[in-house]
């Protein structure tokens, strides 16, 4: 794209600012000239007419709101003249025939994961720690900081060489701004004792007991997902013993799930041992033992119908549906041509497109599966006094979302143009190739968090603003929609797609570039950041309205 202004549908009436547009300013577009009424932001759109309040405004193709007040053509949008509105959506059979992208590149590609008894393949080789309650979550703590510190997986001892040099530095009698105390110490990491296992995650979280029952149900769900996810190893489960959700009661849930469940498994309960310091010694005794034996497993290759993989938005700005989400999307009709599975999660982000998705559903079933999630969801939204509509959060305006519609118009490019497979509600296992539809909340941690609990082995994280979230099982790639955000953060994004926006790259480019990534990342090679970091984000959903 080497134009400053970008019209993305033929029956769009807004236009898009690709930089920073001063007001005054004389544009043309498709023969068509326009006088810009004031300054338009880059991210931002102005109308291309002028509108009486109450006229649709479209973006993308679809319904994205309604005019509040009489605008002027060159106008900017904002929330002070447009306010939310979308479509209405019924089943009214498959309208899409899709065309798979050539994928004659990645034909023969492979990776490198850790196969599992069931069939599946892992990504990430990990011991995972299971607290069935709350109560349990400082002991979590606990062995958390021994096992990562000793076990060579902390991220942190830099930062305890920086208080260090602190430390002395003030014993010393100089000003902690002095230039000469340097902004990390020397640091020691330790080498990882098990070279086979790519990391040790622990779950911690408020539910198993108090709110309701369904509550610590859904919890349960959720937990046996992530033991028999294909990238964990082996699990220890910490359990207090009176909470609602019983150790007892998961173990078995998680056999259920897979009667051939073959992972080392160890179940400590507090209010049977000695004392709590007896609980952790043993607590970190098995896991030892187990890590040595999930450290037995070696990468072996697999093909890329091997893969699964969830595409997710946060911290969105006004390039996400025109660089990264499509780009992503790209990435996703090649996984689906190849054989793999696709997630698109964040229902309130789907609103103002259900049609699309709906006439792309293969079946009825499926498609009024998607409808009945979809109408739940906002009805319990608006008893509650909300509704999709209050989605887009102060830093999604500030970067030109006006709308839920709006937002969700860019947002669901990220799932690409495929046929809709199937509809999971959350927990949900993934059993079809092809693209699903996952129902989870919009926000970042608990759609990610969905995404895993349904068989994600990876996730690709698009963002505009930046936001530092990962997933404790599944390796979270970032993506940037633009280079600035890439430059500034670079600590977070592993992949920039700006360069759409500056014409050097094409959204087809870009989407092999990212499953080229994919694989990699899959293989062990590349180590996304989120990952280096130990963003291990994990928020269950207790299917209250959350947006």
């Amino acid at each position: 794209m080497t134009s400053s202004i970008l019209k993305i549908h033929p029956a769009d009436s807004v236009l898009v600012a690709l930089k920073n547009l001063p007001a005054g300013e004389n544009l043309t577009h498709n023969g068509d000239a326009y006088t810009l009424k004031e300054g338009i932001p880059a991210k931002h759109k102005f109308y291309l007419t002028d509108m009486a309040a109450g006229t649709d405004v479209i973006m993308y193709g679809v319904l994205v709101g309604k005019t509040q007040v009489d605008v002027k053509a060159g106008s900017r949008v904002s929330t002070e003249n447009l306010k939310h509105a979308s479509g209405s959506y019924d089943f009214r059979g498959n309208q899409v025939d899709w065309r798979p992208p050539d994928v004659s590149h990645f034909r023969n590609a492979h990776f490198y994961g850790y196969h599992r008894h069931d069939g599946r393949v892992g990504t990430a080789n990990y011991w995972l720690f299971i607290p069935t309650v709350f109560c349990e979550n400082r002991n979590l703590d606990v062995i958390r900081e021994v096992l990562q510190d000793e076990l060579g997986y902390s991220v942190t001892e830099k930062y305890k060489s920086f208080t260090r040099e602190l430390i002395m530095a003030q014993q010393s009698g100089k000003k902690l701004s002095d230039p000469d105390i340097p902004s990390f110490g020397a640091t020691h990491i330790r080498s990882r004792v098990f070279k086979n296992v790519d990391g040790i995650r622990f779950l911690n979280h408020d539910g198993g007991c108090g709110g309701i029952r369904q509550d610590s149900a859904v919890l349960g769900k959720l937990l046996t997902a992530y033991a028999n996810h294909p990238n964990v190893g082996g699990i220890t489960i910490l359990s207090l013993g009176c909470q609602h959700l019983q150790s007892g009661d998961l173990v078995e849930d998680i056999r259920k799930a897979d009667p051939s469940f073959d992972k080392p498994l160890y179940v400590f309960e507090q209010q049977q041992s000695q004392s709590e310091e007896h609980l952790i010694q043993e607590a970190i005794r098995k896991t030892f033992e187990g890590l040595v034996q999930i450290n037995r497993l070696e990468r072996k290759p697999a093909s890329l119908d091997q893969l699964t993989v969830g595409v997710k938005c946060g911290g969105s700005d006004g390039f996400s549906g025109i660089t990264a989400n499509p780009a992503v999307g790209y990435c996703a009709d090649l996984l689906v041509a190849l054989g793999a599975k696709v997630l698109l999660a964040e229902f309130p982000e789907l609103c103002g497109v259900e049609q699309e998705l709906i006439d792309r559903c293969v079946d009825e079933t499926t498609a009024r599966k998607f409808i009945r999630l979809m109408r739940e969801y906002e009805a319990a939204a608006a008893r509650s006094g909300s509704g999709f509509d209050m989605n887009p959060s102060p830093g999604n305006i500030r970067d030109g979302l006006i709308t839920d519609a709006m937002k969700s118009a860019g947002a669901a490019k990220k799932g690409g143009t495929s046929l809709v497979q199937d509809v999971l509600d959350y927990t949900e296992p993934a059993t079809k190739a092809g693209l699903s539809l996952v129902c989870t909340p919009g926000n970042d941690v608990e759609a990610t968090t969905g995404q895993a609990a349904s068989g994600a082995t990876l996730i690709l994280f698009t963002t505009g603003l930046g936001t530092p979230t990962g997933n404790p099982v599944c390796p979270t790639i970032k993506i940037s929609t633009n280079t600035v955000l890439a430059r500034r953060m670079p600590d977070i994004i592993d992949i920039d797609t700006g360069a759409i926006i500056e014409g050097s790259k094409t959204l087809e480019q870009m989407g092999q570039e990212i499953l080229s990534y994919c694989i990699q990342a899959a293989s062990g090679e590349i180590v996304p950041k989120a990952v280096l970091l130990n963003q291990d984000d994990f928020i269950p959903w207790k299917r209250g309205v959350s947006l």
